[in-house]
């Protein structure tokens, strides 16, 4: 997934995905992309109205709307997923950023093991903001790759798309991780970056990192702001390891 567009409307590029989410945005010259964390998470229906009020006082349209993070209850099943993803695209459709099943807007979607949300939620968000050297020094580099775990980007059931599916074995979390991590490089290069443009790497697994932490995870340099680990499942039944990353200037808690 290494096809990208831009979206004027929101100020962003992106690299082209499915229906439900982009592979990943990137300002375009004259913005720069701010991340919004909300203190504790919201559930989505009222994400969506809390982040209209923030972007209607910040004078920014809905458009500019380019990246989230949800958290769910547990892993949906296929059909539930695709049926989430319908709902979610909704708002976005009604914004003016979703249309013939073109998303521009990356997203990651994890489960929290331990003290999990009742509904799915908005843990946080990231908008387009008009930027000059006046604002910064120099307008800095502004991205966001969206969550990815162990499967493959192709139609068809997660079962037969997952790498090493059902085994979370040591040598089977490593490959799972090697993945992951070639699909957050290509990613960053599609829309110009690499790691030394991020500022935070994350990653959500429930299973030990240690094995592989620092020969696969550490030395290609994914840890320039070290590495922030939740406790948490991928949207989906039988993915274990997930991540995503960012490059972002200015974030916020409201």
């Amino acid at each position: 997934m290494t096809e990208t567009a831009v979206f004027g409307p929101g100020g962003y590029r992106y690299i082209r995905g499915p229906f439900q989410y982009s592979g990943g945005v990137a300002a375009e010259p004259g913005y720069v992309i701010e991340r919004v964390r909300f203190a504790n998470p919201v559930p989505v229906e009222e994400g969506f109205r809390r982040i209209e009020a923030y972007l209607d006082t910040a004078n920014r349209p809905y458009t500019s709307f380019c990246a989230c993070e949800l958290r769910s209850p547990a892993p949906f099943t296929d059909q539930e997923f695709i049926d989430f993803n319908r709902i979610y695209v909704g708002t976005l459709e009604r914004w003016g950023i979703f249309k013939d099943d073109e998303n521009p807007v990356a997203r990651s979607n994890v489960c929290p093991k331990i003290q999990p949300p009742a509904e799915p939620c908005f843990e946080a968000f990231c908008h387009t903001v008009t930027s000059s050297p006046s604002t910064f020094r120099e307008i800095p580099k502004s991205f966001v790759i969206a969550g990815s775990g162990e499967a493959q980007e192709s139609p068809g059931p997660y079962r037969e798309k997952t790498i090493r599916y059902g085994e979370t074995s040591a040598e089977a979390m490593r490959e799972k991780a090697i993945f992951v991590l070639g699909q957050m490089e290509s990613r960053m290069s599609a829309l110009g970056f690499g790691w030394s443009d991020a500022t935070t790497t994350q990653v959500y697994t429930v299973h030990d990192l240690y094995p592989f932490l620092a020969d696969e995870i550490v030395s290609r340099g994914a840890t320039k702001g070290g590495l922030t680990w939740f406790f948490a499942n991928p949207p989906v039944q039988g993915l274990e390891y997930e991540m995503d990353l960012r490059g972002i200037p200015v974030e916020r808690v409201i």
